[in-house]
């Protein structure tokens, strides 16, 4: 399965990790373009100077270890799709390009399911997906979830519950279902 995650999902750093984790654990092959690498670049410029620089290292080393996972929109995808955000069309067009069978975001509202679907493309949240992810494979993802928490603990030198972790990342449901 093909899964374009959408810049919202790469940045904050928790929710990244463990979509990409799940895809490191083989369960599907991660998507991304070139522009949604710099807007998660740009975001993380946000909050200063050292958390875009780490974005862009990351991303390096993403391309690197997914080489099959950049993927560039065609032009003439660019200018006959229609989505609500028009910023949003690269997505959709990189996903068109990609052979995508799934958008991986938190913005519904600029992705509509039945836009989508002419597109044979698919929307789902991360919770969602992730939640998916373990009912099939629950061990990959528990232990995903499990090494992203004891990098959480030592980062912030904090004790962080497995819960508690994913609920501030906004993926409750999976932090539900793995307390």
């Amino acid at each position: 399965m093909k899964v374009m995650i959408d810049a919202c999902v790469l940045y904050p750093t928790v929710m990244r990790q463990v979509v990409i984790g799940a895809a490191r654990a083989g369960l599907y092959q991660p998507q991304w373009s070139p522009r949604l690498l710099e807007e998660w670049a740009r975001a993380a410029a946000r909050h200063g100077g050292a958390d875009e620089a780490a974005a862009r290292s990351e991303a390096v080393m993403l391309n690197a270890a997914f080489p099959r996972a950049n993927v560039q929109p065609r032009e003439g995808d660019l200018k006959r799709l229609w989505l609500p955000d028009e910023n949003d069309i690269h997505v959709l067009a990189a996903a068109v390009a990609g052979s995508t069978d799934i958008i991986l975001t938190n913005n519904a509202k600029d992705f509509p399911r039945g836009l989508l679907a002419e597109e044979g493309v698919s929307r789902a949240d991360p919770d969602q997906f992730l939640l998916g992810l373990w009912q099939a494979n629950p061990d990959p993802i528990a232990q995903v979830v499990e090494d992203v928490r004891v990098e959480a603990d030592r980062l912030s030198g904090s004790t962080w519950s497995t819960r508690g972790l994913l609920k501030k990342a906004r993926m409750p449901r999976l932090g539900k279902a793995l307390a």
